[in-house]
């Protein structure tokens, strides 16, 4: 059946309400400075924070080996009541260490691997072979580099296209500083076949080039935007005439927001996204789009065929 995937099973589409369509509860790699996202307390507070403005679901796009948590974010939609959405997948290669990387080579291979914590349950801990929980993740997130693709890339796509074949799940893609989205569909939809439908272009506020927006919004996939971020500010101010260029060319209905908090105190959240763009995209589209962003969108991007698990 067509349906959501949730930590705590799965969902008609239609259920998964107003959401957050790309954030974290839990993010940490060595690769990465600064305060991480480890603190269950911490999360749970934060999602709280989002239900008490109308949110109801959240995708969380960490990957295996970066800290995701699969049983505390069971806990933290237990607690809140929010749907949340976990992914499989795998980063850039700067964030895991070299022995797990061998290991996922060896064996079964990457593919079975994502098949397996898509449609058996996660993975727990950072390392494959922990044990397996019973929280299934829902998406699969890979990543792309900065302004092109190197030889880790397309192997984790490879894997990630064929895990997609085999279950339906949809494809989030971390876009390095939002380049190289052309380079990624080129290759997810043009060379390994995933439907464009089935692909969430990530960090697409991160590079503002217009022109490349309609591109990959015309091929069909689901263009995500996220923020605001310390990190990533230069381009906070772009955000809503991005949107609102699409919706001009008739993509409302490809268009995802996320919080995409990636450190204590790093943005203002996902509260944000209904307290202030929420607002601002009323007036500038209207009821009906705003809606779409936030219920329909995220409802058709996240949801899949999944295959009928005996």
């Amino acid at each position: 059946m067509t349906a959501v995937r949730t930590v705590l099973g799965d969902i008609e589409p239609a259920a998964l309400g107003v959401c957050d369509a790309h954030d974290h509860l839990f993010l940490t790699s060595p690769a990465m400075p600064g305060p991480q996202l480890d603190d269950p307390a911490e999360a749970t507070e934060r999602v709280a924070g989002f239900r008490a403005l109308g949110g109801e679901a959240l995708a969380q796009w960490t990957p295996f080996g970066m800290g995701r948590r699969p049983a505390e974010a069971v806990a933290v939609s237990r607690a809140t009541g929010v749907h949340v959405i976990a992914a499989t997948g795998l980063h850039q290669a700067v964030h895991y260490d070299a022995e797990v990387l061998g290991r996922l080579r060896r064996g079964d291979g990457l593919a079975a691997f994502f098949t397996a914590e898509l449609t058996e349950g996660m993975i727990a801990g950072d390392g494959p072979g922990g044990a397996r929980t019973a929280a299934r993740a829902g998406m699969i997130k890979v990543a792309g580099m900065f302004h092109g693709l190197d030889d880790h890339t397309r192997w984790v796509m490879a894997a990630a296209a064929q895990a997609h074949h085999a279950t339906g799940a949809p494809i989030g893609v971390h876009h390095e500083m939002g380049t190289a989205a052309v380079d990624v569909l080129g290759l997810l939809h043009g060379e390994l076949g995933v439907p464009a439908r089935s692909v969430l272009l990530g960090h697409l506020n991160r590079f503002p080039d217009a022109g490349v927006h309609r591109e990959l919004a015309a091929a069909g996939a689901y263009l995500a935007f996220d923020g605001p971020s310390r990190a990533h500010h230069a381009t906070d101010a772009w955000l809503v005439d991005s949107l609102v260029a699409l919706a001009a060319a008739g993509h409302t209905d490809q268009l995802l927001l996320g919080a995409d908090t990636t450190s204590p105190g790093g943005g203002p959240g996902a509260g944000y996204l209904l307290r202030t763009l929420r607002p601002r995209l009323i007036h500038e589209l209207g009821s009906a789009a705003a809606e779409s962003v936030f219920r329909a969108n995220p409802a058709g991007a996240l949801a899949a065929p999944w295959p009928v698990v005996s």
